[in-house]
C-alpha cells in the first residue's frame, strides 16, 4: 500500500461536468505548493451527466486521485461520509465542486489548524448569491448558533478542514453535514473559522432549493437531540413526562376538591384534560426508560452506501 498522504481533499459532487477539470487543476497547483503529500477523493453522488467519465480520466492520469461513485443520489452527507472513510490523510479538507469556493484558501486553513484547532469552518463573509438567499442563510445560521452554542457565522459552508480524528468520531447521515461543527464541538473538539472568498456560480445550477431550510431546521432538532440526549433519552422524554404528569396531577387534585364541594365534575372538560396529561406523562416516562434500555444493549452501528464502483490506487478494487 502506498504511503499515506498528509492531506486528503474530499470533493462531493453531483453533475459538475463543466467545473471538474478546472477544479482538479487548481487543487493540484495549490496542494503542490504546500509541499506535503496529498490525495484528492472525488465522491460522485449519482451524477447523470459526463462527470463519471471525467473522473475516470483524472484517475487514470493522476495516481493521487481516488474516485467513489454511488449507484444513485444519496445526498451530500452520504457522499462526505464515504469520502471521509476513504481519506487517509492526517488533515482532511472538504470542498464543493462548483468552484464557488476558492482552493487558494487551503494554506490558510492549514495555518489555522496549526494554532491548535481540530476543525476549521469557512465563513463566506461576502456571499455571491441572491439577496434573499443570503438573508435566509444569515437567519438560519443565527438560529443554529443560538441553539448549538457554537459561535460560527456560516454552518452551511462546505469548505472545511478537519483533523482526521474528527471525521473518525463524528457520524453524519441524512442532512447532518452542515452540523459537523456542532457535532464535533459536542465531542470536545476545538472548532474555529476563517473568512474565505466566495465566487459566483459560473457552471451548472444549485442543487438546493428552499426545502433545504425546512430540512435544515428538522436536522437541527436531530443534532440537538443526539448531542444532548442520545446517551440519556430519559432526560428528554422523562422531563416532558414528569411535567405533563405533575400538571395533570394538579388539575385532578383541584377537581377532587371541587367534587367534595359540589359532587359535579363528570361533565367538565378539565377532567378529561387532567387524565390525558397524566396518561401522557406516564407514556413519555416509559418511552424514556425503554430508550435507556436500548442504549445500554445496542450493538455498534454500521452505515454503508451501495457504490457502483471505487477507483483507488492504494486499494485497487472495482464493483460492477
Amino acid at each position: 500500500m502506498a504511503e499515506s498522504p498528509y492531506i486528503s481533499v474530499v470533493v462531493p459532487l453531483l453533475n459538475e461536468e463543466e467545473a471538474l477539470e478546472q477544479l482538479h487543476e487548481r487543487l493540484c497547483k495549490v496542494l503542490e505548493s504546500v509541499g506535503k503529500g496529498f490525495e484528492i477523493v472525488y465522491v460522485d453522488d449519482g451524477s447523470t451527466d459526463s462527470s463519471p467519465g471525467i473522473l475516470k480520466r483524472l484517475f487514470e492520469k493522476d495516481e493521487r486521485v481516488e474516485v467513489i461513485r454511488f449507484r444513485r443520489n444519496f445526498g451530500k452527507a452520504a457522499a462526505l461520509s464515504c469520502g471521509f472513510e476513504a481519506a487517509r490523510g492526517d488533515v482532511i479538507i472538504s470542498i464543493d465542486a462548483d468552484l464557488q469556493d476558492d482552493p487558494d484558501e487551503i494554506p490558510n486553513f492549514l495555518a489555522k489548524l496549526d494554532e491548535g484547532y481540530d476543525l476549521i469552518s469557512g465563513w463566506k463573509a461576502v456571499r455571491k448569491d441572491p439577496f434573499i438567499k443570503v438573508l435566509s442563510s444569515r437567519f438560519f445560521n443565527w438560529v443554529v448558533q443560538i441553539t448549538s452554542g457554537v459561535k460560527l457565522h456560516d454552518f452551511n459552508c462546505g469548505f472545511k478542514a478537519y483533523r482526521s480524528e474528527v471525521v473518525r468520531e463524528v457520524e453524519i447521515y441524512g442532512d447532518l453535514h452542515r452540523y459537523i461543527p456542532f457535532l464535533a464541538a459536542a465531542r470536545g473538539f476545538k472548532v474555529g473559522e476563517i473568512k474565505v472568498k466566495h465566487h459566483p456560480r459560473k457552471h451548472g445550477r444549485s442543487k438546493y432549493g428552499w426545502d433545504r431550510y425546512l430540512k435544515g431546521f428538522l436536522d437541527l432538532l436531530t443534532a440537538t437531540v443526539i448531542t444532548r440526549f442520545s446517551r440519556k433519552p430519559l432526560h428528554l422524554f422523562g422531563g416532558f413526562g414528569v411535567l405533563c404528569f405533575l400538571v395533570g396531577f394538579v388539575v385532578l387534585g383541584y377537581l377532587t376538591v371541587v367534587w367534595f364541594m359540589t359532587h359535579a365534575i363528570g361533565g367538565r372538560p378539565l377532567l378529561q384534560f387532567g387524565m390525558l396529561l397524566m396518561i401522557l406523562g406516564i407514556q413519555l416516562i416509559s418511552i424514556g426508560l425503554i430508550g435507556e434500555m436500548i442504549i445500554f444493549h445496542r450493538p455498534p452501528r454500521e452505515r454503508e452506501y451501495p457504490t457502483a464502483y471505487i477507483l483507488s490506487h492504494h486499494e485497487k478494487r472495482e464493483e460492477e
